[in-house]
């Protein structure tokens, strides 16, 4: 049986959107290939087993080591940004510190947006993507599947995640600032993963708008939404011409690298653009001409409001949610340290009952009764474990008790 894990083992290092802005953040974001990467790498730095979460909130890298910096060596062997900028910004947990700051993570603690659900989907995400590679065991799958279920009763029991409150909600709460009215405004959305497709809905759902013009890399994507939606879309090679005649963009793409820099928009008029996307999307030099108003996820996520508030006075009932759920983890974590003493155990009670001694005096004790003994017998040896710590009694214990039940 492979060694249980060492709590202290298991580490964090990050960085979020408390000491970085979305520009710096956007140096460390990590896609698919260089995700890859970094699991193929990870023996190379030390690590066997890991994940990285990669969202426009956050950079942060999960995993058992020997120390930290083998696992920002391994992240930064991947990433535009360099170590030492990433070391100076980072923040490091190990144990129980990086088990809880995972468990604040999933239940939407930790995020831009207080309660923001969609993190329960990327961290869903991110390590079935690093299972696929081996680098999952035991230790991490039992843990994630215990901050998902947290996640889930904080969900379901408290209002943490009510109300209508995300970056691409945000969104349409900075356009109501700033228009009193939409329906003259032609708008462009680019981009129809999950985030574009829930900011369209919002953009007809609460402003009241059909004049959405919608444009994704891969065309037919766009098309079926748009036919879902009563919209128009546009082909990517018509995006320069369709960003000249848009009043609001708004961008929700997945690109490594702007697909708007400052020069498409030079001579273009007057507009707003949105930049849901990390890296980003859209360069942010297009700032500096004077009809161009520019925001990113940092900006949206200043916006607050009273569903914000209710979401606040929730807190307090989700801290003690995670902590039942930590402790349900750290009990199995102890039991996985005795495994191999129960084993040990069940393997000599089963030697005692096929010997002929012990066969001879219970002739008359079925095969299956005994096995039904046998269990019942390391049932209850593990559950005093659980609670007292009496180590090698239990041997004498358990043989005790089986032979005593036998007897009896």
């Amino acid at each position: 049986m492979t060694r249980p894990t060492d709590i202290l083992s298991f580490f964090i290092a990050g960085i979020n959107y408390k000491k970085t802005d979305a520009s710096m953040r956007s140096d460390f974001a990590i896609n698919d290939e260089q995700y890859a990467a970094i699991l193929n790498a990870a023996p190379l730095f030390g690590v066997n087993e890991l994940f990285v979460l990669s969202t426009c909130n956050r950079t942060e890298i999960y995993g058992i080591a020997e120390n930290a910096f083998s696992l920002i060596d391994l992240l930064c062997s991947q990433t535009k940004g360099s170590k030492k900028l990433f070391a100076e910004m980072t923040y490091v947990k190990n144990g129980n510190d990086a088990i809880e700051h995972l468990f604040n993570v999933g239940a939407g603690l930790d995020s831009q947006i207080l309660g923001d659900y969609e993190i329960v989907g990327q961290i869903k995400q991110a390590v079935k993507f690093s299972k696929g590679y081996g680098r999952i065991s035991a230790f991490t799958e039992r843990l994630v599947n215990c901050v998902l279920q947290s996640s889930k009763v904080i969900k379901n029991q408290t209002a943490l995640s009510g109300g209508t409150v995300s970056v691409s909600f945000a969104a349409i709460q900075y356009i109501k600032e700033k228009f009193e009215s939409v329906t003259d405004k032609k708008i462009l959305l680019i981009g129809t993963g999950k985030i574009g497709r829930n900011t369209c809905k919002n953009l007809i759902d609460y402003l009241g708008t059909k004049n959405i013009t919608l444009i994704n890399r891969s065309e037919e994507k766009s098309f079926l939404l748009a036919v879902e939606m009563g919209l128009t879309n546009a082909s990517f090679e018509n995006l320069r011409e369709e960003i000249k005649q848009a009043d609001i963009i708004i961008v929700a793409t997945n690109a490594n690298e702007p697909i708007i820099r400052k020069a498409d928009l030079n001579g273009c008029g007057k507009k707003m653009l949105i930049d849901l996307s990390i890296p980003n999307n859209i360069e942010l030099a297009a700032n500096e001409l004077p009809q161009i108003t520019l925001v990113d996820v940092d900006e949206l996520s200043k916006i607050n409001d009273a569903t914000l508030q209710k979401r606040e006075a929730e807190v307090p009932k989700v801290k003690e949610i995670i902590a039942m759920h930590i402790l349900e983890f750290l009990e199995w974590h102890q039991m996985r340290k005795h495994v191999p003493l129960l084993k040990a155990v069940k393997t000599k009670l089963n030697e005692i009952h096929s010997s002929d001694l012990f066969v001879r005096s219970n002739t008359i004790t079925s095969p299956v009764n005994s096995e039904e003994k046998i269990q019942l017998v390391i049932n209850g040896m593990a559950t005093k474990m659980r609670t007292h710590n009496k180590q090698g009694c239990y041997y004498i214990e358990a043989i005790n008790d089986f032979i005593s039940s036998d007897i009896n």
